[in-house]
């Protein structure tokens, strides 16, 4: 799998950013990176947000997603993230979106649901459900002109996309130095 020297560094700065990372206490990785290859999508593998310098034996390639039936066939070293379905609709409903970034901000978080396009609380993380939201946020709000969303049922989880994995990163730490400056 190839990937581009941005792509490898888009994780650290996010990691020193503290938007991707690991909670010790609950002892689980967070946060993800993707972006749009030759036969599906390159996704940061499941366990890998506590890395702060990734390289690709850290990333899948998901080659199939059934929505529906909440599958996701992938390839590579490494298991997808338990979002791949979440990043999988993303791609199906916005074909000008190359590239998607999950991180992770309680305040941030907390400071955007409802200000920011927002998934149902009601609707857990990896599910067939969270995928629709993300469907439903591309088809009926601002989101892909903005490029943030929240995930309301995902706590501190937020999305950014872009035409480029520059462009949705950058979106989503100007979206966090915004929110920190305004505090």
């Amino acid at each position: 799998m190839l990937l581009e020297r941005g792509q490898l560094t888009c994780g650290s700065t996010f990691h020193a950013a503290g938007l991707v990372g690991h909670d010790a206490k609950l002892g689980v990785g967070y946060g993800n990176i993707s972006v749009r290859a030759a036969g599906g999508f390159l996704i940061s593998g499941t366990q890998t947000g506590h890395l702060a310098i990734t390289s690709p034996e850290h990333y899948a390639l998901v080659t199939s997603v059934d929505i529906p039936n909440n599958r996701v066939t992938c390839t590579g070293p490494i298991q997808a993230s338990s979002e791949s379905m979440t990043h999988a609709a993303i791609y199906l409903a916005a074909p000008t979106v190359s590239a998607v970034v999950h991180a992770h901000n309680h305040e941030l978080w907390a400071e955007s649901l409802g200000a920011v396009p927002t998934t149902s609380a009601d609707v857990a993380y990896g599910t067939p459900d969270m995928a629709e939201e993300l469907a439903r946020l591309i088809s009926g709000t601002d989101f892909l002109s903005t490029g943030i969303a929240a995930m309301g049922g995902h706590e501190d989880g937020l999305i950014a996309v872009g035409a480029t994995l520059r462009e949705a990163a950058g979106r989503m730490l100007e979206f966090s130095k915004s929110s920190q400056r305004a505090r």
